[in-house]
């Protein structure tokens, strides 16, 4: 079983089963690239909303949208790590924010106050990697995909 079908599994029949690849037109062209398909599939099922009462996800078409969320938070640590770079926090902010090349694309939050990036590492979305930016405290990166990220977060 992959680790979206088990994420499927435990959180039921989703509300809204209803894909439109249209939705993910606008956040890619924006990105630059395609998201990873786990990530697109889960939110397609499911929707906007939150997770194990603590990760916050959002839909291009939820009432809070994913693209307007990328560019608010794009916007917001570029600014902050424009800031530490010029302190010289090197160590605070490894990574560059898109849409910088490589930079990281916010995808949500959880309520601890952690930002949830997709680190584009690669060519290829399917192996591209989370990183977590720990409430202004450094960052984690997790290798999985989305759905088992997910999954890890929840136990």
């Amino acid at each position: 079983m992959s680790s979206l079908d088990e994420l499927q599994a435990l959180l039921g029949q989703p509300a809204r089963p209803q894909p439109n690849p249209d939705d993910w037109f606008e956040v890619e062209r924006h990105v630059g690239a395609a998201l990873p398909a786990d990530f697109k599939v889960f939110l397609d099922a499911f929707g906007s909303g939150v997770i194990s009462g603590e990760l916050v996800v959002f839909h291009p078409r939820g009432s809070s949208p994913l693209l307007d969320r990328m560019r608010k938070t794009h916007r917001m640590r570029t600014e902050r790590r424009d800031r530490a770079l010029s302190r010289g926090e090197v160590d605070q902010v490894p990574y560059p924010i898109h849409p910088e090349p490589g930079g990281l694309i916010s995808w949500g939050y959880d309520y601890s106050g952690d930002e949830h990036f997709f680190l584009p590492c690669g060519p290829d979305p399917e192996q591209w990697k989370i990183v977590t930016m720990l409430h202004e405290e450094g960052c984690e990166t997790f290798d999985g995909p989305f759905s088992s990220f997910v999954l890890a977060s929840m136990y």
